[in-house]
This record gives C-alpha cells, sequence and structure tokens, in this order.
C-alpha cells in the first residue's frame, strides 16, 4: 500500500530544514517540498538536493515573483495599507501566495496533508492554514511548532546539528529572517530586547546612515491607475522595477523600520523590517493619491486602508471582505495617474514634486496672488451654516444656564 504524502513549504532555513527528517521520524509519510521563489535570491541554491538529502521524495521550486508582485503586492500598495503605521506587510502577503501553489500542488500530488515550519507563537501559521481552509479545506494541516518536543531556537540547531543538516543560521548569528523580492525581516536574538539599538551589522539590504552618499539622489516614478511602470522615463516590468527601486533606495538607507507591533495571536513582538523599494513605491503612491483625489474619497480610503491592512496581517487573504475591499481601492485607482519624484537621502525619502492629467489642484482657485475665480466672499456664507448647530447648541446651553 502506498504511503500518504504530505506536502512541506519548504525554505531551507533552520526551522524547514529539520521538519523534513522530524516528519520521517514521527510520521509514516512520503514527503514532498516546495520552495515558492518570491525573491529569496541565492537562498535557493542547492536547496533541491539539501531538501534530497533530508529525506523529501521531490522539491518544487515555484516562480511566483511577478504573480507575487502583480497579484498581492500592488493590491495592498494601492490600498496604502500599512499595518499599524509602520509594516509594509512582506511576510503577510508573501504566505498566500506560498500557501495557494502549495494547495494546487498537494491536490496534483494527491496529497492528504500539508505542513509548514511556522511557529504556534507567530502570525504565519494563521496565515498559511487559512489560506489551506479557503482553498482546500479537505486537507490535513501539521504544525510541527505546535505538537513536538523542541522548545528554542537553541534546540533547534542542536537537532540539526545532531543529524548533519547544514542551517543558514549560526549561534551567534541568530536571527529568525525572511526574505522576498519586497522586504528582508529579521527578529528574535538580541531584538527581544525592546532597550536594544538594532546592530548596523543586521541589515544586509540597506546602508548603515553613516555609509551613505553625502549628496541627495532624485528618482521619479511614474503609475498608471495605481500600478507603477517606469522609474526615471524607463519603462520596467515588475519584477525588473522593484528590483531597480530596491537598489536606489538601499543605497541610500532608505527603508529600515523598527517596530514592537501587535502579533494576531495577542502578544508584541519586536522585528527589523528592511523595505527599501517599497518605502518608495508607498511614498510616491501616496503624494499622487494627494493630488488626484476629492477629499470625501480620500478620507474614506485611508479608514479603509487600515481595514485592509489588519486583513492582509491577519493571513485573511482569501475571504468576501479583502476582495470586497480591493474591489473598492480599484474603483479609486482609476485617476491615480501620474508622475512623482521623491528625493533619498540619509535614510529618508521626501516628496520633491508630482503631476497627473486628472490632478484637482487647481492653481487659479488655490493661489494667494490675486485671481478671478474665487470669491472670498462666499466664506461667510459657508462658515454661518456649517457652524449652525454649534451656534443653537450655544444658545439652548446659555438658556437652560439663565432658568438655573
Amino acid at each position: 500500500m502506498a504511503k500518504e504524502k504530505v506536502l512541506l513549504a519548504y525554505s531551507g532555513g533552520l526551522d524547514t530544514s529539520i521538519i523534513i527528517p522530524w516528519l520521517k521520524e514521527n510520521y509514516d509519510y512520503e514527503v514532498i517540498a516546495m520552495a515558492g521563489d518570491v525573491g529569496q535570491g541565492a537562498e535557493l541554491d542547492g536547496l533541491e538536493a539539501k531538501a534530497l538529502k533530508t529525506g523529501a521524495s521531490k522539491l518544487y521550486i515555484e516562480d511566483l515573483r511577478e504573480e507575487f508582485i502583480t497579484d498581492f503586492i500592488y493590491p495592498t500598495l494601492k490600498a496604502g495599507a500599512v499595518y499599524e503605521g509602520k509594516y509594509l506587510l512582506g511576510t503577510s502577503f508573501a504566505r498566500p501566495i506560498i500557501a495557494k501553489r502549495m494547495v494546487e500542488l498537494a491536490l496534483k500530488e494527491g496529497c492528504t496533508a500539508i505542513a509548514h515550519g511556522a511557529t504556534g507563537k507567530g502570525n504565519d501559521q494563521v496565515r498559511f492554514e487559512l489560506t489551506v481552509k479557503a482553498l482546500a479545506p479537505e486537507l490535513k494541516i501539521i504544525a510541527p511548532w505546535r505538537i513536538w518536543d523542541i522548545k528554542s531556537r537553541e534546540e533547534e540547531i542542536e537537532y540539526a546539528e545532531k543529524r548533519g543538516i547544514p542551517i543558514p543560521v549560526t549561534k551567534s548569528h541568530n536571527y529568525s529572517m525572511d526574505r522576498n523580492i519586497w522586504h528582508l525581516s529579521h527578529e528574535g536574538s538580541d531584538l527581544e530586547n525592546p532597550a536594544n539599538e538594532p546592530k548596523e551589522s543586521m541589515l544586509l539590504i540597506c546602508k548603515p546612515i553613516d555609509k551613505t552618499p553625502d549628496k541627495a539622489e532624485y528618482v521619479e516614478i511614474e503609475f498608471q491607475k495605481g500600478i507603477p511602470v517606469k522609474v526615471n522615463g524607463k519603462a520596467y516590468a515588475p519584477i525588473e522595477l522593484l528590483t531597480l527601486l530596491n537598489e536606489i533606495a538601499a543605497r541610500h538607507g532608505v527603508g529600515v523600520t523598527d517596530m514592537v507591533e501587535n502579533r494576531l495571536v495577542g502578544m508584541k513582538s519586536r522585528g527589523v523590517y528592511e523595505t527599501p523599494g517599497g518605502t518608495l513605491l508607498y511614498a510616491a503612491h501616496g503624494n499622487l493619491e494627494e493630488l488626484v483625489l476629492d477629499r470625501a474619497t480620500h478620507h474614506y480610503k485611508q479608514q479603509v486602508a487600515i481595514r485592509f491592512a489588519e486583513l492582509v496581517y491577519d493571513g485573511c487573504w482569501f475571504t468576501p471582505l479583502r476582495e470586497a475591499l480591493s474591489t473598492f481601492v480599484d474603483s479609486t485607482q482609476s485617476v491615480v495617474t501620474g508622475t512623482v519624484k521623491l528625493k533619498l537621502h540619509k535614510g529618508r525619502v521626501s516628496g520633491a514634486g508630482a503631476q497627473s492629467p486628472y490632478s484637482l489642484y487647481d492653481t487659479a482657485i488655490a493661489t494667494f496672488e490675486k485671481d478671478e475665480v474665487y470669491n472670498q466672499k462666499d466664506a461667510e456664507g459657508f462658515i454661518n451654516l456649517f457652524g449652525l448647530p454649534l451656534k443653537v447648541r450655544a444658545q439652548v446651553s446659555a438658556r437652560n444656564g439663565k432658568k438655573k
């Protein structure tokens, strides 16, 4: 009788490096591994040999980069979604696309279960499993961190060393990291004490501020309906565009965020995120929306952005509410077309001008100089009507006060 099959989300990192042998030791499963390429770069080198050596029957390496950008990053960017005002959701929206492809491969391979290396304290377990439940609820889920006897990263390292499994961390550089084309996150180790300043040596993408150029650099980003299409006047495909913006921002130290966030599971955690190109895109997109969206739409969209960010962070990508909010967001983006200039200098990014054929900024109306289109006397009537409820309330209060 053939063994049941389990599909494992495999990165070659510390957690998944030991999960293959652990599954072989504790379950009578054939282990099929899958690595979703969302822009990890060199981390994927040698992954197949490593997976097979540690017990997997095969490894799929799926190139998901362009779909990741167009179907997950861009909708979140258009929404302006930022979790708790700082986090640009780099890990959050990478998990649903990986889990989506896992489900597709698991069904193709006839698997009965899916396994992942997310911890029982983190958010990723929710992101993986909600996607599975939304797309293939019949699949069983195995989450080793919730059931094995290993209690720490130190014990993971010891487990791997005893079995001769090469691992990408050492006891002296013991950060939990997640890299993709959008960002690189750092958690654990000395960051677990919020009083500790992040070490410059921890940064692997963005330059430390004291090593950035003294001269500012300007970059222009052009959008079509909320989607970035050109940098400095030249058109790029999604992967090339984001890669270029990463390089430009990183050399100026732009895009490093140190924050203590509220995890979905109820605890606070501290992380440092490097999101260089994404920081530029959010800044440029936000500046363009200021120019083209009317006040009511802009303000309501800012409220939607908060809820959208929570949904993405919480793993609720494949939900009716997220899809409905994306429909609203897309309707607002029909006018988000134009070019934004940004200034980069010593870790900071600031707006340096924006233009759009849909600009609602009218110099003839807004000018402080003499104009022929705005009658300032009209403001008096507006204020009288706008302030009428306050006036009536004050009069009623005064009358009631006299009765006392």
